[in-house]
């Protein structure tokens, strides 16, 4: 069976983390996001992967190539040049698949390779014309919510709806196996009040107008994330760790504590004093230490320094050096950061409420009690810099020495503390 992820947004919502990469490429305890998936699928059976490219697609195809040597399976790439809503993406794969079921998912999500296996399975023991997987919610105004029948077939899909309604909470989980007569209904799907060709609409024409059966699959007990959300990164690893292999291909001086599952990359050196708790992920030509503190579901890139500091339950990602007396917890710090020494992260607030996230100018809560920064690539801090927890930096800024950060910084931006000890911004540098 083949299959169609769909990549070519922009995860607006992600930056600045996504300001230097797709989000499919983010990396996740040692490998981007994409091939989490991509691996996954080869092992659910999947034979030949099409991936519908946009936003800094180079980084895609120039990371996978063709598929057969970094991951052993076929990929082929297709750019949407013109983003007019899911069925329209989804309708740029009509040559690929031809005569042939597929599966399709969305490029953001992070699932349970047994999700795929149960999804397949059901497709191929009916005679169905599609099968699509929900997850339940608690929220139901903010998904495409699904009724089923009591064969659980699709009756109905609708958008958003009004929690007036009671139409239930089976949320679309953006993951599908469909015949090719799916083309069929987009080709007849008209342009939603927002004006986008909506795949829901395709999928509710196929079950009204071409008298499609379409099963719906709740996935129970299963690991489903669609990353849409920075700290949804953090859950992301914190599953992929908790699988982890370990290894130890790098050096590992005398004098180093290790507990639990630890992967060390190669030419990596854990120097003296260390104490590692895992899991923990380590990736290659990284120096840790001397007396260094690494603790459970800390993910640290390649080539990064991290040297007399602690790290707790965060993303490093690499070329970033965090070097001299530093705590990062709860956090994602992206490639090419370099914190000065003492700069510190917060991530609990005094009166232990979640924290809020200001995301696309509205601030969310992120429903964690625990959350620190998301600070963007290629930037810097100067000594003895407080950053307070869920606040963003932005890629390529500069934080003065002695700085408190208590709002977010926009990207390209520098930010520092007068003589008086008044904040002084200064953006839009680049």
């Amino acid at each position: 069976m083949k299959a169609v992820i769909l990549a070519a947004g922009k995860g607006k919502r992600l930056r600045p983390i996504t300001a230097t990469k797709p989000k499919p490429m983010i990396p996740l305890a040692g490998k981007p996001l994409l091939e989490h998936t991509v691996l996954s699928l080869k092992n659910a059976g999947i034979d030949h992967v099409l991936i519908i490219t946009g936003y800094k697609e180079e980084a895609i195809k120039d990371y996978f190539k063709d598929g057969i040597d970094k991951v052993g399976i076929k990929i082929s790439y297709i750019t949407q040049t013109e983003h007019l809503g899911t069925a329209h993406a989804t309708n740029y794969a009509r040559n690929f698949v031809k005569n042939d079921e597929f599966l399709l998912m969305y490029g953001d999500i992070l699932v349970d390779e047994q999700v795929f296996k149960d999804v397949i399975e059901l497709f191929k023991k009916h005679d169905l014309d599609g099968v699509i997987c929900l997850n339940t919610v608690d929220n139901p105004q903010d998904f495409g919510i699904i009724t089923l029948d009591s064969q659980m077939s699709v009756i109905n899909i609708t958008e958003k709806p009004d929690l007036g309604k009671n139409l239930g909470n089976l949320a679309n989980a953006g993951i599908y196996v469909f015949k090719p007569n799916i083309f069929e209904a987009i080709e007849k799907t008209k342009k939603s009040v927002r004006g986008e060709l909506e795949f829901t609409d395709s999928m509710q024409i196929l079950i009204n107008e071409l008298n499609g059966k379409i099963k719906g699959h709740i996935i129970k007990n299963l690991f489903w994330s669609d990353i849409g959300l920075p700290w949804q990164l953090l859950d992301a690893n914190k599953y992929l760790l908790d699988r982890l292999n370990p290894s130890i291909e790098g050096t590992v001086e005398n004098n180093v504590t290790f507990s639990g599952t630890i992967y060390v990359g190669n030419k990596s050196t854990i120097k003296a004093g260390t104490t590692i708790i895992g899991p923990c992920f380590i990736g290659a030509n990284t120096l840790v230490g001397p007396n260094a503190f690494i603790r459970p579901y800390s993910f640290i890139g390649n080539n990064c320094h991290i040297g007399m500091s602690e790290i707790k339950n965060s993303l490093i990602f690499s070329n970033s050096k965090i070097p001299h007396f530093n705590y990062v917890g709860d956090s994602i710090i992206c490639e090419n950061v370099n914190l000065g020494a003492g700069t510190k992260v917060s991530n609990l607030r005094f009166d232990n409420k979640s924290i809020k996230m200001r995301i696309n100018g509205k601030l969310i809560n992120s429903k964690r009690r625990k959350l620190g920064v998301v600070m963007g690539a290629n930037s810097q801090t100067g000594i003895n810099v407080s950053i307070m927890c869920g606040k963003k930096i932005g890629e390529n800024s500069i934080i003065g020495a002695n700085t408190l950060i208590n709002e977010d910084v926009p990207r390209d931006s520098l930010y520092y503390q007068d003589s008086n000890g008044n904040l002084i911004k200064k953006t839009n540098l680049s």
